[in-house]
Formats: structure tokens, C-alpha cells, sequence
């Protein structure tokens, strides 16, 4: 009875197991897109606490108005750096001038949900008291930057960076279909696919 139970065990972790690399093979490229979105996010996420921190330690306030300008000129710093990061690194197209208005309306919502995030998380939590004010800010600015992280993930994957991507696919496609129709062999497609 304990052979046909640890059988059965053994059968479901190698079920399990496969449908994890089966999921991890299927969705590889929207998963890389995302580790590699995170390290520059990371990256960015570093200039724009240390350029929110040196506006604040140059010009100490506590007023709405100017935490609110300061949090602006903080991720406008970063959401540069990420343009250019982002096109080179995770989603590997080339900029170009139709990229350039749905970057700036995505740049603009997320920069809302930032801006709303870090003044209402602001608020919330000096009024509990708990930490001194430039605790509170950095708080308030960690989950600012975490949901426009997360919105701005979605709207360059599926906004900005899309056309270029599909465009990318469609070209893949294409070689892809002519090299079958012609019998040609891609030695680099193949030689890093074999890895």
C-alpha cells in the first residue's frame, strides 16, 4: 500500500513539475520582458528616491504643492532613464518618433497614479504617527513607485512597445516561413536556440 502511494506521489510531482516548465517554456519571452523590466525598474527606481530625497534635503518642505513637484521632477528623472533602458534592454526595439507620444501618455498616467499614490499614502500614514516625516515620505513614495511600476509595465508592453514587437514577431514569422518554403538553414537562430 506505501509502493502504490509513493507511486502515486511520484506521479503527481512529475505532473506538477512538467506543468510548471511547461508554463515557464510557453510563456518565456513575457517572463524575461518581466525580470528584465524589474532590474531596470530597479535601477530606476534608485534615481528617483535619491533625486526626491536630494530635492528634499536641499529644500526641506512639507507643503502638498512642492512634495508634489518634487515627486514629479523625481520621476520624470527616472521614467527617462527607463525609456531608453526599456527600448534597449527588455523589449529590444528600436526607438523611434511613433513611440514618442504613447511613452509621454503613459509617462502622464502613470505619473498621475504616482503623484495620487504618493500624496494619499502620504496622508495615511502621518496619520498614524508612527515614523518621523522623511520616514513617511520614502514610505509613501515606495508604494508610489511600486503601482506606477506595475501600470507602466502594462502600458509600454501593450501600449508603447507593441507595435515594434509585433512587427519584430511578424518578421520572425515571415523568415521563419521562407527558410521552411526555401529549405535555408539560420545558423544564428538555431545555434543559440540549441543552448
Amino acid at each position: 500500500m506505501t509502493d502504490r502511494r509513493a507511486g502515486q506521489e511520484a506521479d503527481y510531482v512529475t505532473v506538477m513539475s512538467g506543468g510548471i516548465m511547461s508554463f515557464f517554456r510557453r510563456n518565456k519571452q513575457g517572463i524575461t520582458q518581466y525580470a528584465n523590466y524589474t532590474v531596470v525598474g530597479i535601477c530606476c527606481a534608485a534615481i528617483d528616491l535619491l533625486v526626491l530625497n536630494l530635492l528634499l534635503v536641499l529644500f526641506p518642505s512639507a507643503d502638498t504643492t512642492v512634495l508634489t513637484l518634487f515627486n514629479t521632477i523625481a520621476y520624470t528623472a527616472a521614467v527617462t532613464n527607463s525609456y531608453y533602458w526599456n527600448s534597449k534592454f527588455t523589449f529590444k526595439v528600436k526607438k523611434t518618433r511613433k513611440q514618442l507620444i504613447p511613452f509621454i501618455l503613459q509617462a502622464a498616467a502613470s505619473l498621475a497614479i504616482a503623484n495620487a499614490v504618493f500624496i494619499g499614502g502620504l496622508w495615511a500614514i502621518e496619520q498614524l504617527s508612527l515614523f518621523p516625516r522623511w520616514i513617511s515620505t520614502n514610505i509613501a513614495k515606495g508604494l508610489s513607485m511600486y503601482l506606477s511600476f506595475l501600470s507602466s509595465f502594462f502600458f509600454n508592453k501593450y501600449f508603447v512597445f507593441r507595435p515594434a514587437l509585433q512587427a519584430k514577431e511578424k518578421e520572425k514569422c515571415w523568415n521563419e516561413e521562407n527558410d521552411r518554403r526555401t529549405g535555408t538553414w539560420r545558423k544564428s537562430e538555431y545555434s543559440q536556440n540549441s543552448r
